[in-house]
């Protein structure tokens, strides 16, 4: 099980809590269930969470809704995403 914890800057900036603001219900709705299922199950489908090639250590949440694709970095820290 893992947790996924939004970056913040030193300012108080959110910039995926904005990102996921921006979006409407049907979009927020399916990056929310993703992250969920990130957070849930231990084996995720790389279709939704994968680690980027030729990175260090940068892991790609990815969500599709229709023609729509949405990418989300984070970094893992232990059982933490941030």
């Amino acid at each position: 099980m893992r947790e996924i914890i939004f970056y913040k800057t030193r300012t108080g900036k959110r910039p995926v809590a904005e990102f996921l603001d921006s979006l409407n219900s049907k979009q927020a709705k399916k990056v929310v269930w993703v992250v969920s299922l990130i957070e849930d199950i231990d084996q995720v489908p790389k279709e939704y969470y994968k680690k980027l090639t030729g990175t260090d250590d940068i892991w790609e949440v990815r969500v599709q809704l229709a023609s729509d694709i949405f990418r989300i970095l984070g970094f893992p820290d232990s059982n933490h995403i941030v």
